[in-house]
């Protein structure tokens, strides 16, 4: 299935809303996708935008930290389905000269992918049914 690289593109946080949104968009392009997000997540995204840490690592930091200490790259993110307005995703990862395939929730890998400054992909095919529902 064909890749498109894509970007983090908004990071909207609401005060009266349950869900969190972050926005992708097609790098060099013109679609864009909302991804529905939880507090911890978007929480976890704003401090890696804004450079700011916490005191003690949370939950992303420690996944992120962990994969430092172990000498695991994340090499990608991508963003591999929606079945049922629900995004599924896959972290790649690197060792040693190895590839990891995770599966991952979108949020949690656009938090690691963030960190790492690794890209984020999204499936053609996702990306253009996510365009025709916005």
């Amino acid at each position: 299935m064909p890749l498109v690289e894509c970007e983090l593109a908004r990071v909207v946080m609401s005060e009266t809303r349950h869900h969190q949104v972050i926005v992708l968009k097609e790098r060099g392009g013109e679609r864009e996708m909302a991804i529905l997000v939880g507090l911890a997540e978007i929480f976890a995204l704003h401090r890696v935008i804004s450079d700011e840490p916490p005191p003690r690592p949370l939950t992303h930091e420690l996944f992120g930290s962990v994969l430092d200490t172990l000498g695991v790259k994340v090499q990608r993110v991508i963003v591999n389905a929606l079945n049922d307005h629900t995004y599924y995703g896959r972290l790649i990862l690197q060792q040693d000269g190895r590839t990891f395939d995770v599966d991952s929730r979108p949020s949690d890998a656009i938090v690691l992918a963030a960190q790492k400054e690794a890209p984020i992909f999204v499936e053609e095919e996702v990306l253009a049914e996510a365009s025709r529902q916005q």
